[in-house]
């Protein structure tokens, strides 16, 4: 936090971090083995339950992949994603539950990254460190100052990471942003990001394994059970490994598989869990590279009684920039029945256009777009529709809607998969430049949430210094912006 960057020098090396972003040329990238024209890309997935599922089903049905290693430490997940990986590339992967084996693999080129939220910028750094280039998930860190450090070790190491920002690889959300850069919106002024995600009440649990026959809560979004903890299953559970830079604790099955979203330890609330995707979004329609100067939060946990969660269940975050624009980003994750965004009454014709006869789908996941001269909403699957005039005419859309993004499927299946065999073609065409989300824009997308839940967890605004990367005259938030990290599992200050 000692060495200085100016807002100036921010915008111009395109990171929010102490290091400076300028690419490097491609020439200057680094392999583990120098790959022939015919080789296979050699890959391991770090994390297979939820989003890795779809890391595994995208990465391995390239031709040119192969999958080695299934990661994980909940060796529990192995068989039934072994036999998925054997139905359809015919070979089952090799296994480990300690990441560090596989970098140590020198025929190992890249990997990707579908661990909690804590462990994003550690496996990143030291898989960069060992040479491998990175996929990683969305937020691409856990709290600032990592990102700051994935940033230098893809520069020092001269490795590509990408950021798992799939709507920069939709064609339709690149569409839209062509049409609001041709100023068909007029100036845009505003964006707002909206998460109307139902989510249940995750309840209170005691801490350490069940007990045999004990059914976890139902999961409303999947309609299963989520697994038993048991004495039985926790033995193939590496635990210390999954708390990694985290602070030590007990086992708790609420703090374990995907509800840690909701703990400040390991996730970073619905803001900061689907909401990257609408910060990323909106960030790129406002056009904004520098980083806000004031940023507002506030929320709560409503309607649900006897949970342990800590993160809200409803939250608004305002983000001011220094030329009065405004980027706005709300959630809301109780289960009623959200209307969303109230639209007039439209029906997408053929043409392209709209005609005022039946409603329109309101955005409940997506962001809305507001220009001088009209306005434009954007849903999760890249969808887009505009209005303008006094009556909110319409205007050109989208086309063709395209439905396969579902928001609410746990494993992460359908929409932006290009953004996948984007990663593997530019290692094969050794282009950095070729990333459509690489680490630095990553990163900015990132942090907006996570400054989000500073300024939420504090009660108060927070206000990001012109001339550095802090807050101004904020000790105590510029101290949330790292954390303390466990023996051993240390994000370095020099990486």
């Amino acid at each position: 936090m000692k060495q200085k960057i100016t807002r100036r020098k921010f915008v111009k090396t395109g990171s929010a971090g102490l290091v400076g972003a300028s690419f490097l040329s491609t020439s200057a990238l680094s392999y583990g083995r120098i790959l022939g024209a015919n080789d296979r890309l050699q890959m391991a997935v770090i994390g297979i339950r939820g989003r890795g599922g779809s890391h595994i089903d995208n990465f391995g049905k390239m031709k040119d992949v192969h999958l080695k290693y299934l990661v994980d430490i909940d060796e529990n997940l192995f068989k039934e994603r072994l036999d998925e990986v054997e139905q359809f590339a015919g070979y089952r992967p090799q296994t480990e539950w300690d990441m560090r084996r596989v970098f140590d693999d020198k025929e190992i080129d890249a990997v990707s990254v579908a661990a909690p939220n804590h462990w994003h910028a550690l496996s990143t750094i030291w898989a960069a460190q060992s040479g491998k280039h990175v996929y990683v998930e969305k937020p691409s860190t856990h709290n600032v100052f990592e990102g700051r450090k994935m940033i230098e070790a893809s520069e020092k190491y001269n490795v590509l990471v990408q950021v798992g920002f799939q709507n920069r690889s939709i064609a339709n959300t690149i569409r839209a942003m062509k049409f609001i850069r041709e100023g068909k919106l007029g100036e845009v002024y505003m964006t707002r990001g909206l998460c109307f995600k139902p989510r249940p009440n995750i309840g209170k649990y005691p801490d350490g394994p069940m007990k045999p026959g004990e059914k976890f809560r139902l999961n409303l979004e999947t309609e299963r059970y989520e697994p038993a903890y048991t004495e039985e299953y926790l033995k193939k559970v590496h635990y210390d490994m999954w708390l990694g830079p985290a602070p030590e604790r007990p086992f708790n099955r609420n703090r374990f598989h995907y509800n840690w979203h909701w703990f400040w330890d390991y996730g970073n609330g619905d803001t900061g869990n689907q909401g990257p995707h609408q910060f990323d979004v909106a960030r790129w329609a406002l056009g904004k590279e520098e980083l806000p100067v004031r940023v507002n939060s506030i929320g709560g946990y409503f309607a649900y009684d006897n949970s342990a969660q800590e993160t809200p269940n409803t939250q608004t975050s305002v983000f001011e920039y220094a030329d009065g624009k405004i980027l706005e980003f709300g959630t809301r994750g109780i289960y009623t029945n959200p209307e969303g965004v109230l639209l007039p009454d439209i029906d997408i014709s053929g043409n392209g256009k709209i005609s005022a006869s039946k409603a329109a789908s309101p955005v409940k996941i997506g962001v809305i777009v507001l220009g001088t001269e009209g306005w434009m909403q954007i849903d999760a699957g890249g969808n887009w529709q505009t209005f303008f005039g006094r009556n909110n005419e319409a205007g050109p859309t989208s086309g063709e809607k395209d439905d396969s993004y579902d928001p609410m499927d746990l494993t992460g299946g359908g929409g932006g998969e290009a953004i996948f065999s984007n990663f593997v073609s530019a290692i094969r065409n050794n282009d950095r430049s070729e990333l459509t989300s690489d680490i630095v824009s990553g990163h900015r997308s990132s942090i907006l949430p996570l400054i989000a839940n500073i300024s939420y967890r504090l009660g108060r605004e927070v206000k990001i210094d012109e001339n550095e990367d802090s807050f101004v005259k904020d000790k105590e938030a510029t101290a949330m912006l790292t954390r303390d990290y466990r023996r051993g599992f240390e994000v370095p200050k020099t990486v």
